[in-house]
């Protein structure tokens, strides 16, 4: 296992460590000549051009150009799961050589995290501390499904006995072909994730990553060919969600299928992957998450949570907090330290500088989003703070925005829609009664925030609180930063499909099947 050194989690608010800099500064300019080039997919482990090309430019600057990426046709993903399901057999055939595999391929992740978090700062527009928590996550949620295997001793477990001569055991067996389609806002994270949790259960996979995050897919695939995870056991299929993505989901010959994006793209997969017979879906997905605010709470730690759950990574996380309710008797206050800690801490810019806390959101779609919902609150209630696209010097060049606090009436639509952008809303509470009643009042349940140094208050919103992820009274983020192994991430209700979280207990065994092996020995 590679040396950690000083080691950046989400939990992680400021890095002095000029060690960790200049490593990251030399990260830049490796990253700088991986800029520009074309990129095949690999099927079996061998490079294919597709139909056409698709290049990728920055968020951060329009003028740069990340790569070029090949598009596969349904023929080259129909090929990529036809030569999984011929090599299944052998991967799925020795735990222990895959745990070793994937260790190494954690390791390589994590040997070059500095080159991997800059070029990720330039492709999705993270800062150092996120870009650097993504790569580190990536390879300990591989690091932890490897541990998962190791300590269930690849889950074979002796069962009871109902005579002497009977042997019987519970034993974990990997479906077959596993599909991955992954989303530009943890490019790498939420694509080691799933793919690690896949492999190391035995699975064969196919991977598609988002083609806003494509030069994070290939760096993958290529950390993980670098450690030795045969092509067979891994294809990397780069292209439109209509075409690869249409073809991962209706394929007869994927035998599961994990998914991260919008709630109506995965509520459609849920409902149609399955056709001749039940198959295994995992869809994360959306979030609206609320952070309640009581007026016995320390208001300094909850306005440094929401500010960074809020504005980390331009609110483009399902996990960020884009709803706050806040007791009456402390709402101004509040608001108005939210505000000046929003125009003072959250500086916008090159993510790719030391001190600039939000990059660009990810493209002119996001854009227009933001701009839909500063007119909303213009016209409804009022904007605190930001609401404004920033159009001066160099950062016209790219899709950046404001860290945006509003307050709008509780009919307005932005209490209800998941925007994605640095954009959070604030409203007054008589109760934590109505407080918990309007946190509830969602479609979604992923995460959730409260603040209150009352014991009993804290007890109540962990009894009541519809989410799967929640966090109290924590300053590193309201509703954000969970990592593997600490914080289980997954979500309730239609933030996910299948009640069992990423980064915990019972993520792997998504992933197989059981079988019951008795044996009678006479």
């Amino acid at each position: 296992m590679v040396e950690q050194g000083f080691r950046v989690t989400y939990a992680t608010m400021t890095a002095d460590n000029e060690e960790l800099h200049s490593a990251y500064d030399e990260g830049i300019e490796q990253a700088r000549k991986w800029l520009g080039q074309r990129h095949p997919f690999y099927v079996n482990g061998e490079p294919r051009e597709g139909e056409g090309w698709f290049e990728e430019r920055s968020p951060v600057d329009h003028d740069l150009a990340i790569g070029t990426f090949a598009q596969a046709s349904r023929q080259d993903v129909k090929d990529a799961v036809a030569a999984a399901r011929a090599f299944f057999s052998e991967w799925s055939s020795d735990w222990r050589r895959r745990v070793e595999l994937l260790g190494k391929a954690a390791d390589v992740i994590s040997e070059q995290r500095y080159e991997l978090s800059a070029l990720m700062a330039m492709e999705v527009g993270k800062n150092r501390l996120e870009a650097l928590g993504d790569v580190e996550e990536s390879a300990d949620l591989i690091r932890y499904y490897c541990h998962e295997m190791e300590q269930n001793e690849g889950f074979v477990h002796a069962m009871g006995r109902l005579s002497d001569q009977e042997k019987t055991f519970s034993a974990m067996k990997p479906y077959g072909v596993w599909g991955v389609i992954s989303p530009f806002n943890f490019p790498l994270a939420l694509a080691a994730g799933p793919v690690g949790g896949a492999l190391v259960a035995g699975n064969t996979v196919v991977f598609k990553p988002s083609n806003a995050g494509a030069a994070m897919g290939v760096r993958l695939y290529e950390c993980l060919h670098e450690a030795g995870i045969p092509g067979g056991a891994f294809h990397l299929v780069t292209g439109p969600g209509p075409v690869v993505g249409d073809e991962l989901v209706n394929n007869p010959d994927v035998d599961g299928l994990t998914f991260t994006g919008s709630y109506e793209v995965g509520m459609s997969i849920y409902k149609n992957f399955a056709k001749e017979f039940p198959k295994p879906v995992i869809c994360e997905m959306g979030g609206k998450n609320p952070t309640i605010v009581t007026k016995k709470a320390d208001l300094d730690k909850a306005t440094d949570g929401v500010l960074r759950s809020a504005f980390g990574f331009q609110g483009q996380k399902c996990s960020a907090a884009s709803r706050v309710y806040v007791e009456r008797e402390v709402h101004d206050q509040f608001v108005e330290l939210l505000k000046m800690k929003t125009e003072e801490r959250a500086k916008v810019g090159d993510p790719l500088e030391r001190d600039v806390f939000m990059g660009p959101v990810i493209n002119e779609r996001a854009v227009e989003t933001f701009k839909e919902a500063s007119e909303e609150a213009k016209k409804s209630g009022r904007i605190v703070t930001g609401g404004q696209k920033i159009d001066q010097g160099d950062l016209s060049r790219g899709n950046f925005v404001q860290p945006t606090v509003v307050e709008v009436p509780m009919d307005s639509w932005i209490w209800k829609k998941e925007l994605f952008v640095p954009f959070v809303a604030v409203a007054p509470v008589d109760s934590l009664d109505e407080a918990l009643k309007l946190a509830n009042d969602t479609e979604y349940g992923l995460t959730a925030g409260f603040y209150s140094e009352d014991q009993a208050e804290v007890d109540r919103f962990l009894s009541e609180i519809q989410a799967g992820v929640v966090y109290v009274n924590r300053r590193a983020g309201a509703t954000t930063g969970a990592w593997p192994g600490v914080q289980p991430f997954g979500g309730w209700k239609g933030s996910g499909t299948t009640g069992k979280a990423s980064g915990g207990d019972y993520y792997v065994q998504q992933y197989m099947r059981e079988q019951s092996q008795t044996i009678i020995e006479e």
